[in-house]
């Protein structure tokens, strides 16, 4: 399987993201809005999120950056043997639905759910639909 960003994408993205760890809490809440909703997303929703990435340290940032742009674990989704179960908005700007379907196909017991007019964070832009997709899964999987 190839990779699901390309290492060029995934070296660029770590460079802007250590780049922007040094600038001021509203310069990284912009960057981060800009990309994580759609523009239906309700005023509250933006703001409470605002304030969580505004709570952000720029050492912790970092650190979190390295390891996402570190961790390959390809070769691991293969064996997840437990049902899985992927939910993207297909207006998803940071993980694009091209991501979403790379983990379906790797992942031998996953369930993929796209919520149509949903950006990066789909559970806080759409709850309800979300909520539901979750609840109906849950529901689908045999007790053991």
């Amino acid at each position: 399987m190839g990779r699901i960003l390309p290492p060029d994408i995934v070296a660029k993205r770590l460079q802007n993201g250590i780049q922007l760890s040094e600038m001021p809490p509203e310069v990284v809440v912009n960057d981060f809005l800009a990309t994580l909703f759609t523009e239906s997303t309700p005023k509250h929703v933006i703001k409470e999120t605002a304030d969580i990435i505004s709570g952000f340290h720029p050492a912790g940032m970092r650190a979190m950056l390295r390891a996402f742009a570190q961790a390959d674990l390809r070769d691991v989704l293969p064996e997840i043997r437990i049902p899985t179960l992927l939910v993207y908005g297909d207006v998803d700007q940071r993980s694009p639905l091209h991501v979403a379907e790379a983990l379906h196909d790797a992942i031998p017991a996953s369930r993929l759910i796209v919520i149509e007019g949903a950006g990066h964070l789909v559970n806080a832009e759409a709850p309800e639909i979300f909520n539901t997709e979750v609840q109906d899964f849950l529901r689908s999987i045999p007790p053991h």
